[in-house]
């Protein structure tokens, strides 16, 4: 009897130690599989089983969680949906996260250990700290101008502080209501593949996400690569530059909008936006001369972020001397994102020096104690600051006497450059409207924000298109936001 006893205890011990390494293969070598296999409904009811942090602007949160009673309990909410998704992204039940949602997913869903007290505390406790805050540099009053600017028109509007780098606004249009596809009914999976189908893109985030050719908005890039390689050295001086321009080594002639553009001065051709004169300008600084001024302002970096991925902005590094003349008023292979177009008024804004643009001022606990700060950071020198005053007080003269008077401001200094840019086969697409801009209160030490927007204009008359009619206007708003602020 005893014999068999053991026998049995034997085989009970043999057995619990069976479960044990069974348990320890299925924890240690199977559990990670597990736990991202779709069937597992365990993660994703405990994901949503507390409400999420929310992203502020200015103060307020412009997210919330709404109590479904369901098994994903609670489902994220957008209060001012469409005027704020190209910042906060998406978090849907269903489709996942985007953009800020996405980047501070750990902070929001109040899984990142920089929430817990206390260290390795919600491993112990097995529990879930509450999520926390992303406190953003959005500014509510720019948004929501340059939201309404664009009215619904394909286009974008980015805005920075240039002492900073702090994005102010970050705008697209058409938007979208991240809320419609946040839970995972159907309904949220037809709003989905409704939004995603959509011929006007809503869900691209064009203010970092898209390029587009800049046009004459970037001739202040070729001005600045003029003046700091010597081939300007007054402003006002002629060019020595014939209209109508023949691209090097071609016969084919650049023509000019404006009056007057032959042997123009430097100051005259971004005043009235020749053509001609900035095509033989930038010939003439030559291919490794633009290369490296542009560098300056951010084009060709392929690892920017705000913390969201941008966009390459790109200047073609090898091509001839008459695709150069026309990189050089932002045609041909030269794209740009209108965060990159931004940048490039902040850097003259600036003094010279760009700051690195961010969106995220700090991170919270749900109580408001800060676990991470962010603050201004170098980014490049695009030029001296000797350039940067001559091209500011060229990019005053283009909004007090030239093509950019749309965008003037009783009681502020404001700078500004147009850009009417051609692309499409043969150039027969609508053109895009451009206009980049900086304003300064006349008491103020120095400009209060760098602006860039690019109108798309898919419904407007060819004839009638310009930066100066159609960006201007909206530009001249998120300024006067800006100052009022």
């Amino acid at each position: 009897m005893t014999r068999c006893m053991r026998h049995a205890a034997a085989f009970c011990v043999l057995l619990l130690a069976a479960l044990l390494v069974n348990a320890a293969r299925v924890h240690l070598v199977e559990g990670p599989s597990l736990v991202d296999n779709p069937a597992n409904r365990r993660t994703a009811i405990a994901r949503y089983a507390d409400p999420r942090g929310d992203i502020v602007v200015d103060g307020r949160p412009v997210t919330g969680s709404r109590d479904t009673g369901g098994r994903l309990r609670y489902e994220r909410t957008y209060p001012h949906g469409p005027l704020y998704a190209p910042v906060t992204g998406y978090a849907s039940q269903t489709y996942g996260t985007s953009l800020l949602e996405s980047i501070e997913d750990g902070i929001l869903s109040g899984t990142d250990p920089l929430l817990s007290r206390l260290p390795l505390w919600n491993d112990l406790s097995r529990g879930r700290t509450p999520g926390g805050r992303v406190v953003t540099t959005v500014r509510a009053a720019m948004q929501r101008a340059a939201y309404e600017g664009l009215h619904g028109r394909r286009g974008a509007v980015a805005a920075v502080e240039p002492a900073t780098g702090r994005i102010l606004a970050l705008v697209s249009s058409p938007s979208y209501d991240p809320g419609e596809f946040a839970g995972s009914g159907e309904e949220a999976a037809d709003a989905w593949v409704r939004l995603n189908g959509a011929p006007t893109r809503p869900m691209l985030n064009r203010a970092i996400r898209q390029t587009y050719p800049p046009g004459s908005a970037f001739k202040i890039v070729t001005a600045a690569a003029a003046l700091e390689s010597g081939v300007v050295d007054d402003v006002d001086a002629p060019t020595r530059t014939p209209d109508p321009y023949v691209l090097p080594g071609t016969g084919t002639r650049l023509p000019d909008a404006a009056e007057g553009c032959e042997n123009a001065s430097l100051a005259y051709a971004i005043q009235w936006s020749c053509n001609s004169v900035m095509a033989g300008l930038g010939a003439r600084v030559g291919l490794s001369g633009m290369v490296e001024a542009v560098a300056g302002f951010g084009f060709n970096d392929a690892g920017l972020r705000i913390p969201a991925a941008v966009s390459r902005s790109n200047f073609d590094t090898d091509m001839s001397v008459d695709q150069l003349a026309l990189s050089s008023i932002g045609q041909f292979n030269t794209t740009a994102t209108p965060l990159q177009m931004a940048m490039v008024s902040a850097a003259v804004a600036g003094g010279g020096s760009l700051r690195r643009p961010y969106l995220v001022e700090r991170v919270t606990r749900a109580d408001g104690y800060p676990v991470a700060q962010y603050g201004p950071r170098a980014y490049r020198q695009a030029m001296n600051p000797a350039t940067a005053m001559r091209l500011r007080r060229l990019m005053v003269q283009a909004v007090e006497e030239g093509t950019g008077t749309n965008a003037a401001i009783d009681g502020a200094i404001v700078g500004g450059k147009t850009g009417t840019a051609q692309h499409g086969v043969g150039n027969t697409g609508t053109p895009y409207a451009w206009f980049i801009s900086w304003a300064q209160d006349r008491n103020a030490a120095q400009p209060a924000v760098a602006v860039a927007v690019v109108v798309e204009e898919a419904a407007a008359d060819r004839e009638v298109i310009s930066g100066g009619g159609s960006a201007a206007p909206i530009a001249r708003a998120v300024m006067e936001a800006a100052l009022r602020h």
